[in-house]
């Protein structure tokens, strides 16, 4: 297993969900966390800042630096890593977080919302990385991770809402091609929920308290990422989060759910 302490690990977003899981759980593992990500003020219907997120950490024991950082903008990406490398003297991980979703049909998707998911989730992905590729390739264990489906790319998730779903198989191609373009230099790996998590997208747009009770913990995705970072030599593979904590942890799935009681909803983008 690969030793994480005094590592550090770049997050786009996670001031909040996942991307906060993940922090918290590298954390604990010894890893400095740097939260880009562009929350400084509370939103009305989104819990959590990168300070709070900050904060969380700090009180776990770890070392961190939220940096304001919204990733649609170059300038801002370039200001986010730098800072972060200057810190803590290097990056060696990067975790794509970062993302934007409404799950609307082509008739019903604005212009302001496509561009919205395509700068985010695959623009902003892009230049994340190839601003934090110096600092990767000078470390012993560089790696990238990404928040990103399998490719099924069927008609049927592809039609309900085509926007989104460019975005997001459009990062997962992403991994395919930097796997194998930074091959013997970096690691690149995606990461995808098998069921609905807990997190603000599923409470606000896919069904409020009655999907989150269908749905699983933060945790159980940070749990599948520790593993990715700290023990997988793949390459180019996307994982399912319950594949890992099944198979590779011999941890039981069910011990992450919100309501132990009610089946789980798969996540989109899983058959």
């Amino acid at each position: 297993m690969k030793s994480w302490k005094d590592k550090t690990i770049f997050f786009t977003g996670g001031s909040r969900g996942i991307g906060l899981a993940i922090g918290q759980k590298m954390a604990l593992d010894g890893a400095n966390i740097v939260i880009a990500a562009k929350t400084v003020e509370r939103h009305p219907k989104l819990d959590g800042t990168i300070f709070t997120a900050a904060e969380s950490i700090q009180k776990l024991g770890g070392k961190v630096l939220p940096v304001e950082c919204d990733v649609r903008d170059e300038l801002a990406i370039k200001n986010a890593v730098k800072k972060a490398a200057h810190h803590f003297g290097g990056i060696d991980a990067v975790v794509l977080n970062a993302s934007s979703i409404y799950l609307t049909p082509t008739e019903k998707t604005e212009f302001k919302r496509w561009n919205l998911m395509h700068e985010v989730i695959l623009r902003g992905s892009f230049f994340t990385v190839q601003e934090c590729l110096p600092y990767l390739k000078n470390s012993t264990q560089a790696q990238i991770l990404a928040l990103c489906p399998p490719l099924n790319i069927q008609p049927k998730w592809l039609a309900p809402y085509l926007s989104y779903s460019l975005a997001k198989f459009g990062l997962s191609m992403s991994i395919m091609g930097w796997a194998e373009e930074f091959k013997g230099q970096v690691q690149v790996n995606g990461l995808w929920p098998k069921t609905l998590i807990a997190t603000a997208a599923v409470q606000n747009l896919l069904g409020g308290d009655v999907m989150i009770d269908r749905s699983r913990k933060p945790e159980i995705v940070a749990e599948a990422a520790s593993w990715i970072l700290k023990g997988s030599s793949e390459t180019g593979k996307i994982y399912l989060d319950e594949d890992i904590i099944k198979g590779q942890l011999g941890l039981d799935p069910n011990s992450y759910a919100v309501n132990p009681a009610v089946k789980p909803a798969l996540d989109i983008y899983v058959d």
